[in-house]
């Protein structure tokens, strides 16, 4: 790829820019855990379950996802319900509750690759967004030290009030590239989860990037990676 076709890059944050995507499949299987035993439900939560119905998705959307996964319905609930509440909203807060307790106690530190590309585009005045779903953005960003790398952040909180569709639509997407004044097909998006390259493709950027945490290089570029790397110093 030649860096001269693009004038900005916007980024998935957990398992692209912050290893959290690990912190979030500890919160999720922790949550999902302790719920389905309080359930007696027999099958247990895996790490597929994760990447099926989960990974890269607004949260109150993955708690939805997994529960269908399991015919198991709840009310819908609001945002401001106690973690406790079986609803869809409580437990998509319970979650958030054991995120905030585990980034809290270990901390996070940014892959050295993403920081070694993330430095280079700036220094050639490439324009930067992060776009999560998750709505713990700017606290991850804060403890890895780079928030005030990306003046634009469209994150779950910012979604939600701006009623943007969360991936694999590509409204946050496309909202990052207007906000930073770029047109799409100048854009590159850089995604670790399938909702996330599938919102890529669906939003018609320049290039969408696939980052192999885990998931595997297929399933990244049959969702819609034009490209699919294990680290982003390979970009360099």
């Amino acid at each position: 790829m030649d860096w001269n076709d693009f004038d900005a890059a916007l980024f998935d944050l957990d398992g692209v820019i912050t290893p959290t995507a690990e912190v979030h499949m500890r919160a999720w299987a922790q949550m999902f855990g302790a719920y389905l035993e309080e359930r007696g439900v027999s099958e247990p939560y895996t790490d597929d379950d994760y990447y099926r119905f989960v990974d890269g998705k607004p949260r109150y959307d993955g708690v939805r996802s997994f529960l269908q996964s399991r015919d198991i319905e709840l009310p819908e609930g609001h945002s401001s319900d106690e973690p406790t509440a079986q609803t869809v909203s409580g437990l998509g807060n319970r979650k958030n509750v054991d995120f905030a307790q585990i980034l809290e106690s270990e901390g996070v530190v940014p892959y050295p690759g993403s920081v070694l590309l993330v430095d280079a585009l700036i220094a050639r005045g490439t324009k930067m967004a992060i776009v999560s779903s998750s709505r713990n953005a700017p606290a991850v960003l804060k403890a890895a030290g780079m928030l005030d790398l990306f003046p634009v952040i469209v994150d779950g909180k910012v979604a939600g009030e701006r009623g943007l569709a969360g991936k694999p639509a590509p409204d946050t997407f496309l909202d990052a590239a207007a906000q930073l004044g770029v047109p799409k097909q100048r854009a590159v998006v850089f995604e670790d989860a399938l909702s996330g390259v599938a919102a890529g493709r669906a939003g018609h950027f320049g290039l969408v990037v696939g980052v192999n945490r885990g998931v595997g290089a297929d399933k990244l570029t049959d969702n819609g990676a034009d490209v699919v790397v294990d680290d982003l110093r390979e970009l360099l």
